[in-house]
């Protein structure tokens, strides 16, 4: 029997290749970066990503080399567009647009960027980002730090355009923080009248708690201002004969079940494609309650209550509502549970951060052999 791989896999060949590339990272360069900052090792990673994608041939072999065999290619079809596998990179990572497609090349099936606001902005003093690792676990209070809308739409032109891309790159959209919570509708239709044309999907989120009352944006009287704003102006692009963009509301783990419901009914009565679920916590569950840290909490720790609303969410809307689960995966379990709750596809950030830059490889590969155990493939 060979080496035991990701998710109970076996390793032979190119897989073996990769399971040694996992044990150097854990071993050699996992430990190297977590001497740095927290903050300077991410930008690190997003530079290294960044040179990926710009060297043409070796991402293309890199891509050959990670994407899923054919005999388990099984494409998902998501609010009109088609992913190749059902493994996402959340925003956070790629904040400017710069790496998406090294992070292509890594695995992933999606890449979201972001979050981008109107305005550039440098986010909140640093340091910012704190890891314990012992959880598995991340917080942080990055506060939007961006490039702004006009410069990632600029930096996307140049690249691969919308629909012609291997994998759908979403476009994370949220408020600057100049902008007071009445002139929220107008900060959020900049961004995308600027952005629509560079991106497969656009996410809305309100949801972060790094952003002064941003999240007040997720309460029904606000959604009623903001959804509808935002459907309208897709509306007017396809009048314009330009393609309609899918429309995704990323909410957070802090809402309750009558507030998930209020904001259900919004997203249904205005057409939204989808919601991604979830954002970073406030809660500082099991060892996190003495933590005396501001910002979101993300990783392990996030994972039953993501799960839950994943749940919830599913079976308020019969699972007519397509959902990107997002929120402590860490590994095949983790993410399938989340499928098996009701997400059509999962996203990942600080897991990658712990288990590594193919990550999104091997957890796609992990998912796959588990449909095929599940429906007998």
């Amino acid at each position: 029997m060979g080496d035991r791989g990701w998710g109970g896999l076996e390793f032979c060949g190119a897989d073996r290749t990769f399971a040694d590339m996992g044990f150097i990272y854990d071993k050699l360069v996992r430990p190297a970066l977590f001497t740095l900052d927290p903050e300077v090792a991410h930008e690190r990673g997003v530079q290294a990503m960044a040179l990926l994608g710009s060297v043409a041939l070796l991402r293309r072999a890199l891509e050959a080399w990670t994407q899923l065999p054919a005999v388990r290619m099984r494409p998902i079809e998501c609010f009109g567009l088609r992913f190749p596998n059902v493994v996402g990179l959340a925003a956070g990572f790629d904040k400017d647009g710069v790496a998406w497609r090294g992070a292509a090349a890594l695995g992933f099936g999606h890449v979201e960027v972001g979050t981008v606001t109107l305005l550039r902005q440098p986010g909140n003093d640093r340091p910012r980002m704190f890891r314990y690792p012992e959880q598995e676990a991340v917080i942080n209070h990055m506060g939007f730090n961006n490039e702004g809308a006009e410069a990632v739409a600029r930096r996307l032109a140049r690249q691969i355009p919308a629909g012609a891309r291997r994998i759908p790159l979403g476009i994370n959209l949220g408020k600057s923080r100049a902008a007071p919570l009445d002139k929220a509708v107008q900060d959020y239709l900049g961004s995308f009248e600027l952005l629509a044309d560079h991106a497969d999907y656009l996410v809305i989120n309100v949801s972060s708690p790094n952003t002064p009352d941003l999240r007040r944006l997720q309460e029904e009287p606000w959604l009623r201002e903001l959804l509808p704003a935002l459907a309208n102006a897709n509306r007017a692009r396809v009048a314009a004969g330009k393609p309609r963009r899918p429309l995704l509301l990323k909410i957070a783990p802090d809402l309750d079940f009558c507030q998930i419901d209020a904001a259900l009914a919004v997203i249904a009565e205005f057409g939204l494609d989808g919601v991604i679920a979830t954002n970073t916590t406030l809660a500082r569950p099991g060892p996190f309650a003495t933590v005396n840290q501001a910002g979101g909490l993300s990783g392990r720790p996030l994972r039953r209550r993501s799960t839950e609303i994943i749940n919830y969410l599913a079976r308020a809307t019969s699972g007519k509502l397509p959902i990107i689960g997002s929120g402590g995966i860490t590994d095949v379990a983790s993410a399938g549970e989340k499928l098996d709750a009701g997400a059509t596809l999962v996203q990942v950030y600080t897991g990658m951060i712990y288990r590594g830059p193919f990550f999104a490889r091997d957890l796609a590969r992990g998912l796959a052999a588990r449909q095929d155990l599940i429906f007998g493939f």
